[in-house]
Order: structure tokens, then C-alpha cells, then sequence
């Protein structure tokens, strides 16, 4: 079975030459929603429930990738190993492309990633998340149950 995807692209993750730079430059043009600057030598630009991950160059072992959102990451797993798609190390389902570009899959329940019920429904999807992207829906004010502080 070949693995959909199901709502395209979760996040970009961009290396930079001057991290303060990069964010200033992006938080200037686009004014993202918040900037999560949890991670050392990385900024996450948020938009809406999708990100922009900004890593400094050379300090940790970033490259250029994308995540694309597929609805059964197991399935995904799966169809890359019966096409003889070499699984990059790591937690994460990650390979790389015929170009050598990085990419990474998630599953849609496990992500922040959202749309509205009935155009969840009209892809076949259920609204259904997993309790740790519920929580950053909650934590970013994305979700009907989000405190209003």
C-alpha cells in the first residue's frame, strides 16, 4: 500500500549563518505567531500550526530538510523499505530523496498540525490527536480547550 500523504508540508528546517540574524530578518517580514527558542542553537518560527525551524550552522548536526505529513507513518516505513529507500538513523523517519535532499515523515495525529472537522472528513482523516500534539495545540492557543492566559 503506497503511503498518502495527507496535508502536506509540517515544517522547513533551514540552516543559517547567524541564528539572531535569521530570526530577526524572518520575525520582521512575517511576523510569525511566537518564537520557540527552546532548543540550543535553533529557532522555531511558528505559523499557525506549522513551523519554520531555523538551526545555526555548523553547531549541531542540521542539514536542510522538510517534513511532510502522512497518515500512517508504519505504512510509510514500510513502502521506503520494500522500495529499497535507505532509512536515515535516528528516532525520526527520516531518508533521503533521489537528489540527496533530506526528509522527514510524520504521522498526522502525532503533530500539531490541524484543519477544521469537516474538511478532515472530506480527506478521510479522523480530528483525533495524540495526547503530546494536543498539548502543544493547547500551549500555542490552537485548540478549543487552550488556557487564555
Amino acid at each position: 500500500m503506497t503511503p498518502q500523504l495527507v496535508s502536506g508540508v509540517d515544517f522547513v528546517g533551514v540552516p543559517t549563518r547567524d541564528l539572531e540574524a535569521a530570526v530577526e530578518f524572518y520575525t520582521a517580514l512575517f511576523e510569525p505567531t511566537s518564537v520557540d527558542r527552546s532548543e540550543e542553537d535553533a529557532a522555531f518560527l511558528e505559523i499557525g500550526d506549522q513551523f519554520l525551524a531555523l538551526f545555526e550552522r555548523g553547531s549541531r548536526e542540521e542539514e536542510p530538510h522538510f517534513g511532510l505529513v502522512v497518515e500512517d507513518k508504519d505504512a510509510a516505513r514500510r513502502a521506503l523499505e520494500a522500495a529499497g529507500v535507505e532509512l536515515l538513523p535516528g528516532r525520526r523517519l527520516d531518508f533521503r530523496d533521489p537528489s540527496g535532499n533530506r526528509v522527514q515523515l510524520v504521522q498526522y495525529d502525532q503533530v500539531q498540525f490541524t484543519k477544521a472537522d469537516h474538511i478532515l472528513e472530506a480527506m478521510g482523516l479522523s480530528p483525533e490527536k495524540t495526547e503530546s500534539a494536543l498539548a502543544e495545540l493547547r500551549t500555542k492557543g490552537l485548540h478549543p480547550e487552550s488556557d487564555p492566559a
